[in-house]
C-alpha cells in the first residue's frame, strides 16, 4: 500500500494512477489521516464482436440440402411453373 499527503498526491499524480492501474493500492491522506482510495477503473466487459466465440457449433453438413426435402421443393403440384402471361402479370 502506498500512502501520500495531498501535495504530494498532486505533484506525483501520474504515477500514483499507474501503481494503481498496476495493483497497487494507493491512500491519499491530509493531515496524516486517510481521506481517499485511489483505484483502477476495470474495462467493462469484452467488446460486442467475438463475444460468442466458441460457444456456438455448427454441423459440417449445414449448408447441404437433404434429397428428400429438395425433391418437395422442386414438385411441379406444390411450386407450379407460371405460364408466360402470369409472368407478363395480365
Amino acid at each position: 500500500m502506498t500512502k501520500v499527503n495531498m501535495h504530494e498526491a498532486k505533484s506525483r499524480l501520474s504515477q500514483l494512477v499507474e501503481l494503481a492501474k498496476a495493483g497497487e493500492e494507493v491512500v491519499i491522506a491530509k493531515n496524516g489521516e486517510p481521506q481517499a482510495r485511489l483505484t483502477a477503473i476495470e474495462p467493462e466487459g469484452k467488446d460486442w464482436f467475438g463475444m460468442d466465440e466458441g460457444k456456438i457449433w455448427m454441423s459440417d453438413d449445414f449448408n447441404e440440402l437433404p434429397d428428400d426435402i429438395l425433391d418437395l421443393m422442386s414438385d411441379p403440384k406444390i411450386f407450379p411453373e407460371e405460364s408466360e402471361d402470369e409472368k407478363c402479370g395480365i
